[in-house]
């Protein structure tokens, strides 16, 4: 603070030369100040000229939020112009807890404040409020008495959201700026959750722990030598995992994750990846989160890597390659073989047609439906089943007589039904396939075990019958009854039962509770058990089909020991597979409950897929995610059944 007794004296010397000194007298302030100017000498003005405009850089340096206010100001101006008839994100909600039949009543916010629905308004609640919502997301949901009349935030767990479209692309996307969403009219606030969907966020959070410690945008997780592995070094369990962490509320990771794709994410580096898994698993998880949230910065990324797949689709015979390299935009086979394996070119359909019916790109969609036509028309089927692999040069199958609903031909089947249904139920030749194969399945493959009588699917190898049954296979019953849902034979509705008790068992029998990835049932009436299981076969994955069809089981018979089993099941992952320090791992013997032998991986599905099972099979909010209004694909993402 300036006191009028101090007094400052400044000296310049110059070249030996004893400057004048000048002091804060009111003398000096009398005097003309051009002349003081002028009396020094040309290098004297230079020294002061210089120093000033240092001290001016170094004010704006030292004010770096300046430029940044600056900036959003301008940022808000731009939007105001290009976000004219954007609805008014709902923004205050009063505290209390609904039933899923309840409507909603949502206080308007002013028609200048933007933010995405169901979500805190970001732009205009800061600092304790915001701070709030990121310490406990099962709270904010559920609030205690005490806290109902203090807190007044949106809570977003399981809102169903309509395919939105936000009104203009959002500007500049490398920017960390907030998510623009389209509203649904008439939202409602999703149930409370229970406690057994409390226990699948927790789980969900210790995975999240981990891999956001030990992996953040890498592909996979080691929870055990806490570190990570790459596959193709695209974050795939960051992006398998958006969907889930909406549905289950987990705001604060939400939008760490979204910031993470929108600066991180590269899609144009050299680097193999396999085109089903690709487009399974990061294609449709962009797809999905797109779908429910309408932010356009997911579609941008989705349309951006459907352009750089594109390339696998030249080849003779219009079956893509297996592998694409999206940096450079070349396609080709594996090494050793030109085949591709039948599962993997007809598990892309249902991800490719949604990128054109979202983008009007026609392009995408004829690529994966000239495979389906073709496959239509393919020989070689024995009464609807096809071989697991088919030649990318010829066209033809190859490795004949094999039959399987196991690995590298299951999705086959799950993808003929769910393209009819996303279509509208208009498409008679996958209805025609997907029926065909349903009975060479009933005619072919279903066998009772022994001594319980279970009903499995086996395989087929050169018209001999093995017992053989992958975990795969358990997306079948869910299968099954889908279609039955969705008006076909009720006698698949019955079989999707007797085959939903069987995966069951194959968690029962085993002495961790947790199923292998392969069993083999007895067909002999002299064994004790139904279910044998080889050394090389006893792993467990983390595996999310069992629990898959249990959800649509529940959702669609409302019997309760649905759930029951899913709570079992959930209980010995958790007892068995859940590290300590953050994350879940496959391991590598269930039939050891001392010692299960810890793989030191955890599958990104295990959070895209498995635990939004769980946490929609606990579910009794019938209407979250409604079959008829969305499907799954093969990887659990969520995405719309068209309407036009």
């Amino acid at each position: 603070m300036y006191s009028p007794q101090r007094r400052d004296f400044i000296s310049v010397t110059l070249g030996g030369q004893v400057g004048r000194n000048y002091d804060n007298s009111k003398t000096w302030r009398r005097q003309s100040c051009w002349r003081k100017w002028k009396q020094l000498s040309r290098l004297q003005r230079s020294l002061i000229a210089f120093l000033f405009v240092f001290m001016v850089f170094c004010g704006i340096a030292a004010y770096p939020n300046l430029s940044e206010r600056w900036q959003g100001a301008n940022h808000d101006r731009e939007l105001k112009q290009v976000l004219p008839v954007v609805v008014p994100a709902l923004d205050v909600l009063e505290p209390k807890v609904l039933s899923a039949s309840q409507p909603q009543k949502f206080k308007r916010p002013n028609l200048n404040k933007r933010g995405p629905p169901f979500l805190q308004n970001r732009l205009s609640k800061r600092g304790k409020e915001e701070e709030k919502i990121s310490k406990g997301n099962i709270e904010a949901l559920v609030p205690d008495d005490k806290e109902k009349e203090k807190e007044k935030n949106i809570s977003w767990r399981g809102v169903e959201i309509e395919p939105g479209r936000v009104t203009a692309a959002l500007i500049n996307s490398k920017q960390e700026e907030k998510p623009v969403f389209h509203e649904k009219a008439n939202a409602r606030e999703a149930a409370t959750v229970n406690e057994q969907q409390r226990a699948v966020i927790e789980a969900f959070q210790h995975a999240w722990k981990g891999y956001k410690q030990y992996a953040w945008g890498h592909d996979e997780l080691k929870p055990i030598s806490k570190t990570y592995s790459e596959w193709f070094g695209l974050g795939l369990t960051l992006i398998d995992a958006l969907d889930t962490m909406w549905i289950l509320g987990q705001k604060q990771e939400f939008e760490e994750a979204r910031k993470w794709v929108i600066n991180e994410l590269n899609l144009a580096k050299s680097v193999d990846v396999n085109l089903f898994e690709t487009t399974i698993r990061i294609l449709g998880g962009l797809l999905s989160v797109y779908n429910l949230t309408g932010d356009q910065v997911f579609l941008d990324k989705a349309s951006e890597l459907g352009d750089r797949l594109m390339p696998a689709f030249n080849t003779p015979s219009k079956i893509p390659y297996s592998d694409v390299n999206i940096g450079r935009g070349t396609a080709h086979p594996p090494r050793w073989t030109s085949d591709s394996t039948v599962a993997e070119v007809t598990s892309i359909q249902l991800e490719f047609r949604e990128l054109s019916h979202l983008t009007k790109r026609g392009k995408y969609q004829v690529a994966v439906d000239d495979v389906m036509k073709h496959i239509h028309r393919l020989g070689g089927k024995k009464d609807g089943l096809v071989p697991m692999f088919i030649n990318t040069n010829s066209g033809h199958f190859s490795h004949l007589g094999v039959y399987t609903l196991g690995a590298r031909a299951d999705s086959y089947y799950e993808y003929l039904l769910k393209q009819w249904i996303q279509g509208g139920k208009k498409e008679a030749d996958l209805l025609e396939d997907y029926l065909q194969a349903i009975e060479g399945v009933k005619k072919n493959l279903i066998r009772k075990s022994e001594p319980n009588k279970l009903t499995f699917v086996g395989e087929l190898s050169h018209n001999q019958f093995s017992p053989k049954m992958d975990h795969l296979v358990c997306f079948l019953p869910g299968t099954l009854a889908l279609g039955a849902h969705h008006g076909l034979s009720a006698d698949h509705m019955g079989l999707a039962k007797e085959l939903m008790e069987t995966c069951y068992q194959m968690y029962t029998q085993i002495e961790t509770g947790l199923s292998p990835e392969i069993v083999h049932f007895n067909l002999s009436p002299h064994n004790a058990k139904d279910v044998e299981v080889k050394p090389a076969d006893r792993h467990n994955l983390l595996r999310p089909e069992t629990v898959e069809s249990l959800f649509y089981m529940y959702r669609l018979t409302q019997d309760k020991k649905y759930q029951d089993w899913g709570w079992e099941i959930f209980q010995n992952f958790n007892k068995y597979t859940r590290v300590d320090t953050g994350g879940y791992t496959s391991i590598n013997n269930v039939q050891s409950s001392e010692n299960p032998e810890p793989r030191d991986k955890m599958e990104s599905f295990f959070l895209g897929e498995t635990l939004k099972y769980f946490f929609l099979l606990f579910s009794d909010k019938f209407d979250l995610i409604s079959l008829d209004e969305y499907i799954f694909n093969t990887e659990a993402h969520i995405l719309p059944i068209w309407t036009t």
